[in-house]
């Protein structure tokens, strides 16, 4: 797997701890928290938390477009030699960032890494059924191994989530 070719004005580094306020703002946005479990600011602090610590393992990317962060991709490494060679993911980008390229880049550029640096085998997501990210992860070659149809309870019924993978 090569690393893809640069957008014009894109580039991606590290996630830094200093990226948690980009991250916590793209969860604040009505249009991507829906797709997400959490509720309110106090559970957003939560996953932020827990999804900016992966910062100091070098496993976490952030893009950004003309110098400012628009997106972050991170793999969830395993602790257990056993389980080295898979990961799940997970990746977000700020609304006014959508449908340009950025995500793609994103993606391949966060699989590239966990082959390349990581030696990861085979790499796999959740995300909730109906999210238009889904048609992303196919064109990469995510295939659909699991659907949970009763997951995230909301006020006019149930959300479910489906789970995906593709070896690298």
């Amino acid at each position: 797997m090569s690393q893809p070719q640069v957008p014009p004005g894109i580039q991606v580094r590290y996630t830094e701890n200093e990226d948690a306020k980009y991250l916590k703002a793209w969860l604040m946005e009505p249009s991507t928290l829906q797709w997400f479990p959490m509720q309110d600011e106090i559970e957003i602090d939560d996953a932020v938390m827990r999804w900016i610590a992966f910062y100091r393992y070098k496993c976490s990317l952030t893009i950004l477009k003309d110098g400012v962060p628009c997106g972050l991709a991170t793999l969830y490494l395993q602790p257990y030699r056993n389980l080295a060679h898979q990961c799940e993911f997970g990746i977000i980008i700020g609304e006014q960032y959508r449908n340009q390229g950025i995500g793609s880049y994103l993606l391949n550029s966060v699989m590239h890494l966990a082959k390349e640096k990581f030696k990861i085998e085979l790499i796999h997501l959740q995300v909730c059924a109906g999210n238009p990210a889904i048609k992303l992860y196919q064109r990469f070659g995510f295939k659909e191994f699991g659907r949970q149809d009763s997951w995230m309870k909301e006020k006019e019924g149930y959300v479910g989530r489906v789970f995906m993978e593709r070896f690298l």
